[in-house]
This record gives C-alpha cells, sequence and structure tokens, in this order.
C-alpha cells in the first residue's frame, strides 16, 4: 500500500477503494504493508507490519544568500511611517 499524504498529526495516510487508513511513522511516497488494527464507520487505522521502501528522497534546501547580497541594503527603521 503506498502512503499518499500525511496527516496533521504526522500520521501516514492511505486509501483502499475509498477507505482512509492512518498508518504512524510513515512517510508520502512510502510503499508498506500493513496491518489494519482498528476500523471505525469512515476510517481505519494500521500498522507497518513488513515492505517498506523508502520514500523518494527530499529535494535539498536552497542555500541563504551570501552576505554581499545585504550589503546594500540598509535597515529602514522608518518602515511605514510617513
Amino acid at each position: 500500500m503506498t502512503i499518499q499524504a500525511v496527516g496533521a498529526k504526522g500520521d501516514g495516510i492511505a486509501k483502499k477503494d475509498g477507505f482512509v487508513i492512518f498508518v504512524p511513522k510513515t512517510k508520502a511516497g512510502e510503499k508498506v504493508r500493513i496491518k489494519v488494527t482498528k476500523v471505525l464507520s469512515k476510517v481505519g487505522f494500521g500498522e507497518v507490519v513488513g515492505g517498506s521502501k523508502a520514500a523518494p528522497a527530499e529535494k535539498p534546501k536552497e542555500a541563504a544568500p551570501e552576505e554581499e547580497y545585504f550589503e546594500g541594503h540598509e535597515d529602514s527603521e522608518d518602515f511605514g511611517e510617513q
């Protein structure tokens, strides 16, 4: 099963035939084998039991601009005053 997204609490979200399953300790894009541990009327909860394949690597973050970039800019303490 492929984890399609990550919820607000950090659990992976997968869907099977339109049924949403929350799987803790997973990342979006990860392929896992799960065991459903709890079923409610609209969602279920599961745990990884094997077959985990890593999610695609995240893109490296851009480095901050060098100090030279800021040298020509002055602070504007009076911002918004006119």
